[in-house]
């Protein structure tokens, strides 16, 4: 029987692991298939405080790690496969085959990105390639830049990112956006944005680092290539709560909706990170819920409140 036990190991579950490891509660954590989450596939981070020249992304996860250890958190290298939240102490599956129960949980399993599926997206991931302009952006100072999509998210970070670029070319595969008028008017009032209407990104090209996009026409499929040093796919992130559906209050996209802090509609299940922020998907706004989720889990496991 666990006291705490922690679904994921991003910025959000390593910092419930810090908190509540400090608090003896000796938390067991599961880190997944992608341990460390979307920080692992980022090169430099400059935004986290207390790190005034940047630090790696991997390098800033296996800090964590570290920390959460020193304070007594015990990691596994499996996956949470399957939960029982209906009765406490909850069940838990793990990779299918074993069982274990715990007091309280911690979910912080984070939302993947939505990828256009491309091999060369996949191989520049990181190096050109990014999903979040407001962790990238800065990198791409003077240079030109394209952000596929046609959703307000699209239109917003196409728009932030021209603070940074010397051009943004916004790639949407039909000849209508799908954004709010206000974020079209705005997007359309920029001089340094401008639209590849009815295109579709088939491979990025590149040696090491972003050069360019192969462009084609979805009219008459005829292909040609756009200069740019960066890609932004901004179609989306899908919130990673398979296993939790049915059981754990939901939005429309698949978000865990908390109420008074990190709580869940199941008293004793606390979330954090992106799996309920749909909103900022920040490294440090997830290490904030995570010690939030630390907080209100030991206080759950006091009071039963």
């Amino acid at each position: 029987m666990h006291d705490v036990v922690i679904i994921g190991s991003g910025p959000a579950g390593l910092t419930a692991a810090i908190y509540t490891a400090r608090a003896n509660l000796s938390p067991v954590m599961y880190e997944g298939a992608q341990a460390g989450g979307q920080l692992t596939l980022t090169t430099d981070v400059e935004n986290y405080p207390g790190f005034p020249t940047g630090i790696m992304g991997p390098q800033l996860i296996q800090d964590m790690h570290a920390q959460a250890e020193r304070f007594g958190t015990t990691f596994h290298a499996a996956d949470v496969t399957k939960v029982d939240l209906n009765r406490r102490p909850f069940t838990l599956t793990i990779n299918d085959e074993e069982t274990i129960h715990a007091k309280s949980i911690i979910i912080s399993t984070g939302a993947t990105a939505n990828l256009l599926g491309l091999a060369s997206e996949s191989r520049l991931l990181g190096h050109g390639v990014s999903t979040c302009a407001t962790c990238d952006g800065f990198f791409f100072r003077g240079k030109p830049i394209a952000v596929i999509g046609g959703g307000d998210s699209a239109l917003e970070e196409a728009t932030f990112l021209t603070k940074f670029a010397s051009h943004v070319t916004v790639i949407h595969r039909r000849d209508k956006l799908r954004a709010s008028k206000i974020m079209q008017d705005k997007a359309m009032k920029n001089d340094k944005l401008s639209f590849r209407w009815n295109s579709i990104v088939e491979e990025v090209l590149g040696d090491g680092v972003v050069s360019g996009l192969r462009l084609r026409d979805t009219t008459n499929n005829q292909t040609d290539n756009l200069d740019c040093k960066g890609m932004f796919v901004a179609i989306g992130h899908t919130p990673n709560t398979q296993i939790f559906k049915g059981q754990i209050d939901t939005d429309a996209n698949g978000y865990i909706q908390t109420t008074h802090g990190t709580a869940t509609n199941v008293p004793g299940v606390f979330a954090a990170g992106d799996v309920q922020d749909s909103h900022y998907r920040q490294a440090i706004t997830a290490a904030g819920t995570g010690c939030m989720a630390a907080m209100d889990a030991e206080q759950f496991l006091e009071t039963g409140d």
